[in-house]
């Protein structure tokens, strides 16, 4: 088909008469108005949409994400049931270690017998208020002891190796007239808050 656009003359071309149109006129014009009803199509049906499409995708990557995460969790929760098992073991044996009220005087007398038996002389061994906190009460008690470093060495060494926790804070050193040291230390011991229902 040969199109000729001499054809055309646009103050020739009655509107309502289209179909008296030269073959050239009515190819354009139909282009132009295919043209028009694409764009708006475009803008009015498929813009949004496109909008839409962008952030279903970007919700699928992150529900993809949470059901890795979900499901790592479900493949592994034998083991970390098995874990829970064993928290609640260790946790048991850690308040174990802790004293109860009857055995806080015992614990003093195994301090004694560790400074004792490490060569150190006792000036002062007493128990300090208690400390409340959230789940646990501390237990200070102040240590005031005479000997020399390698004593010291000794007791605190002897401390760590009883049976119930025991840490010990703000120590000083003095040095005595005679040459020897003063060891003054506070001791703590824990209690656990039993929860009452």
């Amino acid at each position: 088909m040969n199109l000729n656009l001499s054809e055309i003359d646009i103050n020739d071309l009655d509107f309502q008469n289209m179909g008296s149109w030269p073959v050239a006129a009515k190819i354009i014009f139909a282009a132009v108005l295919a043209l028009m009803v694409s764009a708006l199509s475009y803008f009015l049906l498929v813009d949004s949409k496109i909008d839409e499409l962008a952030f279903a995708q970007k919700k699928e990557v992150e529900l993809r994400q949470l059901y890795r995460n979900k499901y790592a969790s479900a493949v592994n929760l034998d083991l970390y049931k098995q874990q829970m098992v064993e928290m609640e073991q260790t946790f048991s044996f850690l308040l174990k270690q802790l004293p109860t009220t009857h055995e806080t005087p015992g614990l003093l007398d195994d301090i004694t017998y560790v400074g004792t038996t490490s060569g150190l002389t006792f000036i002062r061994i007493n128990w300090e208020p208690e400390i409340e906190k959230e789940f646990y009460t501390e237990l200070p008690i102040k240590i005031e002891v005479v000997g020399d470093y390698h004593q010291f060495g000794n007791f605190v060494s002897e401390v760590a190796k009883l049976p119930r926790i025991v840490s010990l804070h703000d120590f000083s050193i003095q040095t005595e007239p005679n040459e020897r040291l003063r060891f003054n230390v506070v001791a703590k011991t824990y209690r656990y808050k039993e929860v009452q229902p």
